[in-house]
Formats: C-alpha cells, sequence, structure tokens
C-alpha cells in the first residue's frame, strides 16, 4: 500500500508538472545560461513542496469529517484528470518546440528569484493542480496520504533539478517538437490510466 501511494504521488506528480509552461521554461533558460540555477530550482521545488503539504493537510482533514465526499472527490478528480489526458493527448498531436535561447545579459540574483517566485505563486493553475487536485487524489489514499505527498512532492525535486542542473544536455532534445510529442503522450497516458483508477475506485471496483 505505502508503495502504491508512492508512486501514485510520483506519477500523478510529474504528470501535473511536466509540461511546456512558463515556469519549466524559466528554469530550462536559467540552467541554460548557468545563472543562478540552484536558487532557482531550490524556490522551485520547494515551494511545490509546501503547496502539496498544504493541500494534503487541509483537503485531508475535510475528507476525514466529512468520509462521502472520498466518492465525490474520486468522480470529480477522475473526469478532472481525464480532461488534462486530452489535452495531453491533444499537445502530443500537435506538438511544439521551446524556445531554449539562452542569450542576453546576466541577472541579478534578486530578480531571478522574484521572477521563479512570481511564476510559482501568481499561477492560478498551481492552486487547482499542486493544492486542490493533488490534495483532493491524495485524500483518497486514506492512512497513505502523506506517503502519496511524499511521491509528488520527490517528483517535484527530481524534475526541477533534472529540468535545471540538466539544461545543457537537454537543450537539443527539447528544442525538436517531437521530444514533446513522446513526454506528452507519456503524460496523456499516464492521466488516463490514474483517471481510470479513482472512477474504478468511487464505482467500488478495486482497480
Amino acid at each position: 500500500m505505502v508503495i502504491s501511494a508512492v508512486l501514485a504521488g510520483l506519477g500523478l506528480g510529474l504528470s501535473l508538472i511536466v509540461a511546456i509552461g512558463a515556469q519549466n521554461a524559466f528554469v530550462l533558460r536559467q540552467g541554460l545560461r548557468r545563472e543562478h540555477v540552484l536558487a532557482v530550482v531550490a524556490v522551485c521545488a520547494l515551494s511545490d513542496v509546501v503547496l502539496i503539504m498544504a493541500g494534503v493537510a487541509g483537503t485531508g482533514a475535510v475528507l476525514e469529517r466529512v468520509p462521502w465526499l472520498v466518492t465525490v472527490v474520486r468522480v470529480a478528480g477522475g473526469l478532472f484528470l481525464l480532461g488534462y489526458a486530452v489535452l495531453a493527448a491533444r499537445r502530443a498531436l500537435r506538438p511544439t518546440a521551446l524556445d531554449t535561447s539562452a542569450g542576453g545579459a546576466r541577472v541579478s540574483l534578486g530578480a531571478v528569484v522574484g521572477t521563479a517566485l512570481a511564476l510559482t505563486w501568481l499561477n492560478p493553475h498551481v492552486y487547482l493542480d499542486t493544492v486542490l487536485l493533488l490534495g483532493s487524489v491524495a485524500g483518497t489514499h486514506g492512512d497513505q496520504r502523506w506517503w502519496f505527498a511524499a511521491g509528488a512532492c520527490v517528483a517535484s525535486v527530481l524534475w526541477f533539478t533534472g529540468l535545471g542542473v540538466g539544461a545543457r544536455a537537454l537543450r537539443p532534445v527539447f528544442a525538436r517538437p517531437a521530444a514533446w510529442r513522446v513526454l506528452d503522450g507519456v503524460i496523456a497516458a499516464v492521466m488516463a490510466a490514474l483517471a481510470v483508477s479513482l472512477l474504478a475506485g468511487a464505482g467500488g471496483i478495486d482497480p
């Protein structure tokens, strides 16, 4: 049960975070420039950890007090993940390349950290994905929800570290639309599988 919860958190965490977006583009570009990379990685990863823990703590407490909400959350979460899977599949069919330009003058540490914080905390999707969705899905794991959260936290740390530190090696890969086609295809498959699992659980079926 513990391993299953950790892997579910890891899979959902990666599925939500691994996509072309302003935050990932910023981390990647800072890695390519070799400019305050560790600071950017730390800000993004620690912010995710805080948001994940807040979501699991708050949502988990509510679900414990109102048990029937677990079924509602399973259905809503499953449908939401199916929607994400469809969007990822559409991106896989119509991939775009990520601009990895590393040019320009150097920026101060304060400005870089401020940008990383803004891209994380001022993004409304982070509260929907990281706090609400991850927190709700974690609540369906009952006593194992903190193991689910641990898996999601590991996913964030691994992704941002790999993206920032390994940016130089990743540049020729993510500059090609085909790489994002494969990545989005995997994301779509993982999200669809998790959605089926949630919906099966809501229907009383052992997934």
